[in-house]
């Protein structure tokens, strides 16, 4: 099992990382949140799951371990695949899913691609002695992107996790003055927040 990779990132795009280790690139299908922290040229160490097909071998990257362990225990779930268990964390944090899960907050789990309302009440059913109680573990701050661009990186995020282009146009629209606001203070809009924020809005207006 290949539990992290260390190295220069190598490329980057709307749902993949390639990092540099030892001469050769290894692609990582990453959530838009841990993509958000990484820079082409810089070093990056992400936790990974090896997920094993038939007739494929694919690597998953997190931010850290916590994340990477939440993953896999998704998929523990009946009708969870590696897909699913990233849309969910692309969603929601490592910790706002088990405090979604033991309070059963089945709202929060359909505001996921994917999960209806019986796929909540049965995910909330399996999870619950498997995810745990929150544990206030909190994810290093990543860098924030590049100011420039942070609409074009969401919109593909949304288009990637199922919504079509003029859904993902209306809630970039929605969460715009949340990103202009980070601007006028001198910041960058931070896109998995704005992921979250534009996926909130999506769910309400179904």
């Amino acid at each position: 099992m290949i539990a992290f990779v260390s190295g220069p990132v190598a490329a980057l795009a709307p749902n993949t990382a390639v990092i540099e280790v030892g001469g050769v690139g290894m692609a990582l299908q990453c959530t838009p949140g841990t993509l958000s922290g990484l820079r082409v040229g810089e070093a990056a160490r992400l936790a990974t799951s090896l997920v094993v097909r038939e007739d494929s071998l694919t690597l998953y990257g997190f931010a850290d371990d916590d994340e990477r362990q939440v993953f896999e225990l998704l998929q523990t779930a009946s009708g969870v695949g590696p897909r699913l268990a990233q849309a969910m964390l692309a969603v929601h944090a490592p910790d706002a899913l088990r405090l979604a899960v033991s309070t059963g907050d089945e709202k929060a789990l359909t505001a996921v691609p994917g999960i209806g309302k019986k796929g909540a009440q049965k995910l909330l059913l399996e999870l619950k002695d498997r995810l745990g109680e929150p544990v206030g573990t909190t994810v290093p701050a990543a860098r924030p992107p590049a100011a420039a661009g942070w609409s074009d990186q969401l919109h593909t995020a949304l288009v990637g996790l199922g919504y079509a282009p003029r859904e993902a146009d209306e809630a970039v629209s929605a969460v715009t003055p949340q990103a202009e606001a980070a601007l006028a203070e001198g910041g960058a809009p931070q896109v998995a927040q704005l992921l979250r924020a534009a996926l909130q809005t999506l769910n309400r207006t179904r």
